[in-house]
């Protein structure tokens, strides 16, 4: 009877330590997946810190390529203003003389035309009064004079 209680607990010793390898064989293969998903999935993630940061690297280089284009534009837009700005000074300053001009012209056709009737009568003139070489009185004496900026070209 003792050996018969023997021979079992014997054989379970012996069962117990096939499971235990078993399970440790389990365990260990477990262990050598996890360490496999680890190792891909890090490889996985370097991969997409890779690809982030290639895709920043292309971000820079366009927005630097654009932002040397903006700066050309700004430049070129800058020269154009100023050359503008010289225009209108110029012009400006032509508006002021031809104004000028056009004023002391119409004092001028005004002064002769009061004087009219100092220098007597237009018809002590060997020529009919309505005559076209009478300079005093010409039509267009009796008008002022207008002049526009379109009259100037470069």
């Amino acid at each position: 009877m003792a050996s018969s209680s023997g021979t079992s607990s014997g054989s379970s010793l012996l069962q117990n330590s096939g499971s235990e390898e078993d399970l440790q064989a389990l365990m260990d293969q477990r262990k050598r997946k996890r360490m496999i998903s680890n190792r891909e999935s890090a490889r996985r993630s370097r991969m997409r810190k890779q690809k982030h940061l290639d895709d920043l690297m292309t971000q820079v280089a366009q927005l630097r390529k654009e932002n040397h284009q903006l700066i050309t534009s700004i430049n070129i837009t800058s020269q154009h203003y100023l050359n503008v700005e010289a225009d209108n000074s110029i012009l400006k300053a032509q508006i002021s003389e031809l104004s000028h001009r056009l004023q002391s012209l119409n004092e001028i056709i005004s002064f002769l035309s009061a004087s009219n009737g100092v220098y007597g009568d237009s018809s002590s003139f060997d020529e009919p009064a309505d005559s076209f070489l009478n300079p005093l009185n010409m039509p267009y004496l009796n008008h002022p004079i207008m002049a526009s900026a379109d009259i100037f070209q470069y």
